[in-house]
């Protein structure tokens, strides 16, 4: 019989196990939560900066019917904090220190500890992973969720692909454009690192991997929902 969720919440919750603040690293032990049945499966998609893996996301939401969290996630986790989206901005998918946050909440009276932030990232992901008909973008979510009730998906492409369509699509200079992709890529490597304490790149976290240097977002996705539907066919 399925835990009712509450339950699961309290057991999900208890085995993030996040420590003190004091402490050098936080990650999260395996499994994160027991494989009990979630109510209908969900998708997590990681990306590469300039990967195209959010139009991905977006266009297999679209099309499975299910609906997309993006930016939409900091949102929720402003209601169920009551913190400003834009103090929750500055911290999302980004590693930082214990010394950080020592400095920053000394001087910055609305800054956000990485742990607060962490621990209501969670209860976020898995509420929604719990409902199913989703697509997650980010976050750690494929380390978060069971990976069996969901498909975890990476969006990737070299990092000349990546800053080319930084120029071409947002404006940039090269230079620029280069910056930007090389800090939002260690940006996220370095969250997942210190969260989770593994390297997203890994194959071996998601079920599929797409290069997207010669499929557009729509072609990428038909392959994400093919993929889908086989692991899911009774779903």
């Amino acid at each position: 019989m399925d835990l009712s969720y509450g339950a699961l919440m309290n057991r999900m919750m208890t085995a993030l196990q996040i420590r003190d603040k004091s402490e050098n690293q936080r990650s999260v032990p395996e499994p994160l939560v027991s494989a009990e049945r979630f109510s209908k499966p969900f998708i997590t998609i990681a990306r590469d900066p300039g990967s195209g893996g959010k139009l991905v996301g977006q266009e297999v939401a679209k099309r499975l019917g299910f609906t997309f969290y993006d930016h939409e996630l900091i949102e929720e986790i402003a209601k169920s904090t009551k913190l400003r989206k834009s103090v929750l901005d500055q911290v999302d998918e980004k590693g930082r220190t214990a010394l950080q946050d020592l400095i920053q909440g000394l001087i910055n009276p609305n800054y956000v500890s990485d742990v607060t932030y962490f621990t209501a990232l969670c209860k976020v992901i898995l509420s929604l992973a719990y409902r199913g008909n989703v697509v997650i973008l980010g976050r750690g979510a494929n380390f978060i969720t069971p990976f069996a009730q969901g498909l975890h998906v990476r969006v990737t492409a070299p990092s000349q692909v990546c800053i080319q369509r930084a120029i071409d699509f947002e404006g940039l200079t090269y230079a620029k454009a280069k910056e930007v992709v090389t800090k939002h890529e260690f940006d996220r490597r370095e969250f997942v690192k210190q969260y989770f304490d593994k390297d997203l790149r890994k194959p071996e976290y998601y079920d599929l991997t797409i290069n997207t240097t010669f499929y557009k977002p729509h072609e990428a996705a038909e392959i994400v929902i093919h993929t889908f539907k086989q692991k899911f066919r009774k779903a």
